[in-house]
């Protein structure tokens, strides 16, 4: 985990003691920027969640000027309902796809990183498909989305943003069937996000002209 204090910094946290660091806690207070690097999503969650260090974090980025953010498996750590396991090539057998609580920065979205390059849709739908109340949020390489107010998003990058929607799902097979099964969903709807075009999470409309960029100061993750 990175945090920037005054000069960019960063922050050895390896175990849930590091986080109990009086320096550490010190520097969390003082910063206005904190980036969560990548690796392993079930370790950020596992270190984090629960103590006081992830409480004041949650505290500064829904009362301060702050900003979070995250790459990779700090990407993914970043919602409510977490991805933590799930191989490609079998998403689309029930079972394949494990599901956590993440960091719980923003509800009601399930994120995934590499997404073009990894072939990870398919585990996405399934996690959607299990969780449709929840928008699927697919980040390409170099690619990224502005959030503010937990709502409003904006790609940035050279790549793609691909949202899955289950809200309008019929058909879902997935309750109902053995692991290990093939799933069937009808009616999950897919956006392609390119720069600059954008997502309203509450509204489910997609926005041609996002314009979050602007506004990005006053708070993002």
């Amino acid at each position: 985990m990175k945090l920037g204090y005054k000069n960019v910094g960063h922050l050895r946290i390896r175990d849930r003691m590091d986080v109990t660091k009086p320096e550490y806690i010190e520097r969390l207070k003082a910063c206005q920027c904190l980036m969560f690097s990548g690796g392993n999503q079930l370790r950020l969650s596992s270190i984090f969640g629960g103590t006081d260090f992830l409480d004041m974090i949650l505290q500064r980025y829904h009362e301060d000027k702050f900003i979070i953010a995250g790459t990779s498996a700090g990407a993914m750590a970043m919602s409510t309902t977490m991805i933590y396991e799930g191989n490609a090539g079998q998403a689309h057998l029930k079972g394949e796809v494990k599901i956590t609580t993440g960091l719980g920065f923003m509800d009601d979205v399930i994120i995934d990183s590499h997404f073009e390059k990894r072939g990870r849709f398919g585990r996405l739908a399934q996690a959607i498909a299990t969780n449709p109340q929840c928008l699927g949020i697919g980040l390409g390489e170099d690619t990224g989305m502005l959030i503010t107010d937990g709502n409003k998003m904006e790609a940035i990058g050279s790549g793609l943003v691909i949202i899955i929607d289950g809200h309008d799902i019929r058909h879902n097979n997935i309750a109902d069937i053995p692991e290990g099964n093939p799933i069937s969903i009808e009616n999950l709807k897919v956006h392609f996000c390119e720069k600059g075009n954008g997502y309203l999470v509450k509204e489910r409309a997609f926005l041609p002209h996002a314009e979050v960029s602007t506004i990005i100061k006053s708070r993002a993750v």
